[in-house]
């Protein structure tokens, strides 16, 4: 382990300010720029406030909704597309009452669905680990007959979790975004690359060293689960934190095995009981995969909570700030939001 060639670096800032709720008193708040230690992205710990929010009326939220679902049971075999016979030749895949088949709104030319099941809502609490973990495993099997076949996309394989309208979801029922791409997204494109210029300069891992330099020092760590190391993000992107989760001994999605997303299922678990407890009830979850004989790179996951600012109003947690600049914003530090979330990995 290289500990001294992983940099944690912030600004330390202050606003003062004469406080109209103390008579105009002096007032001065803290604030925070940190660095993401791999690639440069700074983000903002700012706008300190309870790690705490209201949870809107779920009966009313989820009222009518089943009625035009298409990812229901009386309606997911009749009104959702089919992939052509040389891709796929039996149309769709199933897995018991889970399906998948194309996006009608497609990420890339290779861009499926993969509904989580019959029921329309489930809290997030009651998404179980043998759920998640088989969804895991059907977008896997997909993925597999993509690389069977030679498909020139068959190269990044990425699965996306939006859940509830919080995260982007337009769909109450519960699904995963599957694409492969020959062509990797932004940040995880940039993640490649300085991780590879990472192995060159030091001649290590990146997200060897990550694990074993936060595991080592605590304040972000989470715990192990199998061969997967759980962690707060020093540089969160979500305003309550992010955590990451990095498969050790595997560069991509596809090395990942059965007991992998079995243990994957079971800390999302642990982490969605410890955001729900806070009153957070939506999140965005993704793969970040490199290609076949990238040993530069470990496959990781990125869990990243959702919420309105304003319940009321809906208002959203991305704005211009992040939307335009790409400059992130946490609430919170995120040494303190880990201490929230570690009690379900002791």
């Amino acid at each position: 382990m290289r500990t001294e060639t992983i940099a944690f670096e912030s600004v330390r800032k202050e606003t003062r300010l004469l406080n109209p709720l103390n008579d105009m008193a002096p007032r001065t708040i803290a604030s925070e720029i940190r660095r993401d230690p791999l690639t440069g992205r700074s983000a903002r710990i700012c706008h300190f406030m309870k790690l705490s929010w209201p949870k809107p009326d779920f009966d009313r939220l989820v009222a009518g909704t089943a009625e035009h679902c298409p990812f229901c049971p009386q309606k997911v075999q009749r009104v959702t597309p089919c992939f052509p016979e040389d891709l796929l030749p039996e149309g769709r895949l199933t897995a018991g009452d889970m399906v998948l088949f194309p996006n009608l709104a497609p990420y890339d030319s290779i861009s499926a669905v993969a509904v989580l099941g019959a029921e329309h809502y489930l809290p997030m609490t009651a998404i179980t680990v043998e759920r998640m973990a088989a969804g895991f495993r059907l977008a896997l099997d997909f993925f597999r007959r993509l690389e069977e076949i030679g498909h020139p996309e068959s190269v990044y394989h990425v699965v996306n979790w939006n859940y509830m309208p919080p995260s982007g979801s337009s769909i109450i029922h519960p699904h995963l975004q599957v694409f492969a791409t020959s062509t990797a997204p932004n940040l995880m494109r940039q993640e490649l690359a300085a991780s590879a210029a990472y192995a060159q300069r030091t001649g290590g891992n990146y997200w060897d060293d990550l694990a074993a330099c936060e595991e080592a020092e605590g304040r972000r760590y989470l715990g192990r689960l199998g061969r997967t190391h759980w962690l707060s993000a020093y540089a969160p992107m979500g305003v309550a934190g992010d955590v990451v989760a990095v498969v050790a001994d595997t560069c991509r999605t596809l090395d990942l095995t059965a007991q992998d997303l079995a243990d994957i299922a079971e800390g999302l678990r642990r982490v969605m009981a410890a955001y729900d407890r806070m009153g957070i009830y939506s999140f965005n979850m993704n793969f970040f995969t490199g290609r076949s004989g990238d040993d530069h790179t470990r496959f990781h996951l990125v869990f990243s909570p959702r919420t309105f600012f304003n319940q009321a109003l809906a208002t959203p947690d991305v704005g211009a700030l992040r939307n335009l600049f790409n400059e992130s914003l946490c609430m919170a530090y995120p040494e303190e939001i880990n201490e929230l979330l570690r009690a379900g990995f002791s």
